[in-house]
């Protein structure tokens, strides 16, 4: 007894020694925050590390010892009440190699620092498919989103949804500067354009993700939310189609022995970069995930990779079988189409997704007991910049009205009310639409009759839309101008657009 309470004390009061394989290893409250592990910081018991298949959890001493495995990272699963230190790059160190490739130091104890202060009610920013292909992409990515953000945001996470590069790990170092420059810890789930190219198999198609930003699959708590990444990509090396979406076995067992574990008044996000309802993603893995999430109270799904924009609410028709639908938010990309189109007078592209959404970010706002709420950021752009307009400059006084308003609602889905109201008049309910945005099929027009090219690349052909509505104008009002006016409201916040159309006379 008294040899095992002389070891106790020791450990409390002694630095970790570092061993050569992370499988093995330390957790320590790090009370002044310098990621060292210092004489007097006490060991972490109850913390969960894990390699993202098997789960052990810290002793009384602090230590844990996973099993053998072939996965080529361990994490922490960051607790709530505490923050994680940050790594020299400045994204949060969570993670270590599984093996300490002959360097002892890089399996250096999990430093914790104590967060009392933790909110419940917070907010992370969510980026999908930044996709820079160049240095020039990059500056694109760090003028147009980055930026704009820096000191004005109110957010304590952020993440990216995959496609972080577009085939390039060279310039991750860049993209990791620009989003750690805006002060939150920053996570990042991989695309598959972060896939290694020459890649042999599907489990070495991310040595590249694995070196920059650790784990493919992970979880991070915050005390009214649990965060898991997860890579959703299964590479086919020399196949066709290169690859699919679905989940590998180690991950449905790190579900498996995870969800039980989450409190059920808390939100489960699961952050992913191909979206569910992508036509490459096996349905069975579809139909195994969602066993598993129907047992969690108030899950969400975030997505990325269209280039487009939605919101899907599963239901039992399509194979859910939870209490409520299943939400999905499809984030529109940081990189718009691919940076895109005509350059504004600061030299960045417009990039108009092919559905007619502007490139932007995501916003999701947290709350205690589930609750929760998703907004858009257009880049650049007022935070009520929410529906964009379309309608023609000029229609026959008294002419069939057979020519109308539309309006793309960025955050819009299916069953949404939008009216309209000419002049101030009555408002009207609009008419969702599958239709692509006539916004962008002008500027498919423009690059078409245009005698030189108007930008390095064309913008997309337009898409039919998903939050796209319409309504006939009137034109037995007088002759002049009249005033359009569209509103919606979403997450309990209305939002309004206008414009005009003219109406003139004219005989045959």
């Amino acid at each position: 007894m008294r040899k095992t309470l002389l070891t106790g004390l020791l450990l409390a009061c002694t630095p970790f020694v570092v061993a050569a394989s992370c499988l093995e290893g330390a957790v320590f409250n790090d009370t002044n925050g310098n990621g060292v592990h210092d004489a007097g910081e006490a060991p972490l018991a109850g913390i969960k590390v894990s390699d993202g298949e098997h789960i052990v959890i810290t002793g009384s001493d602090g230590r844990y010892q996973l099993p053998s495995s072939a996965q080529p990272n361990i994490f922490i699963i960051k607790p709530a009440g505490y923050r994680a230190g940050s790594r020299p790059d400045g994204l949060p160190d969570i993670w270590r190699a599984a093996v300490g490739e002959g360097d002892a130091a890089q399996c250096r104890p999990f430093a914790l620092v104590p967060q009392p202060d933790a909110p419940a009610s917070f907010q992370s920013l969510v980026m999908a498919d930044s996709q820079t292909g160049s240095a020039l992409d990059v500056s694109y990515f760090e003028r147009d989103i980055i930026a704009p953000l820096r000191g004005k945001h109110q957010a304590r996470l952020g993440m990216t949804l995959g496609d972080i590069t577009n085939d390039d790990p060279s310039l991750y170092p860049a993209l990791t500067k620009a989003v750690t420059s805006l002060g939150v810890p920053w996570l990042h789930v991989p695309g598959n354009h972060d896939m290694d190219m020459g890649a042999q198999t599907d489990s070495t198609s991310l040595a590249s993700y694995h070196r920059h930003f650790g784990p493919d699959t992970y979880a991070w708590e915050e005390p009214s939310m649990v965060f898991i990444g997860m890579d959703d990509i299964i590479a086919q090396p020399g196949q066709k189609p290169a690859y699919v979406g679905g989940l590998r076995e180690d991950q449905f067992a790190f579900l498996e022995r995870y969800l039980p574990t989450i409190a059920k008044d808390k939100l489960v996000v699961l952050g992913f970069h191909i979206p569910l309802f992508d036509h490459v993603y096996r349905a069975e893995d579809r139909a195994r995930l969602f066993a598993l999430l129907a047992k969690v109270e108030h899950p969400l799904i975030l997505s990325g990779h269209t280039h487009n924009q939605s919101q899907v609410f599963w239901s039992a028709e399509q194979g859910w079988a939870g209490a409520r639908p299943l939400h999905e938010y499809n984030v529109g990309a940081a990189c718009g189409a691919f940076w895109s189109g005509v350059k504004d007078a600061q030299g960045i592209p417009d990039t108009t997704m092919a559905d007619g959404t502007p490139n932007g970010y995501g916003l999701l706002n947290v709350q205690p007991q589930g609750r929760y709420s998703v907004e858009y950021r257009v880049a650049r752009a007022p935070e009520d910049v929410q529906i964009a307009l379309h309608a023609p400059n000029v229609l026959r006084q008294g002419a069939y009205p057979a020519w109308g308003v539309y309006a793309n609602v960025f955050m819009g889905y299916d069953g949404l009310p939008v009216e309209f109201r000419v002049d101030g008049g009555q408002w009207q309910p609009m008419k969702q639409v599958k239709q692509p945005d006539p916004r962008l099929l002008v500027q498919n027009i423009a690059d078409d009759l245009a005698d030189g090219l108007r930008g390095y690349d064309r913008s997309p052909e337009a898409v039919p839309s998903s939050h796209l509505w319409r309504a006939a104008l009137p034109t037995k009002l007088a002759e002049g101008e009249h005033t359009v006016e569209v509103r919606t409201t979403l997450g309990g916040k209305q939002y309004s657009s206008h414009t005009r159309y003219r109406l003139q006379s004219a005989t045959p």
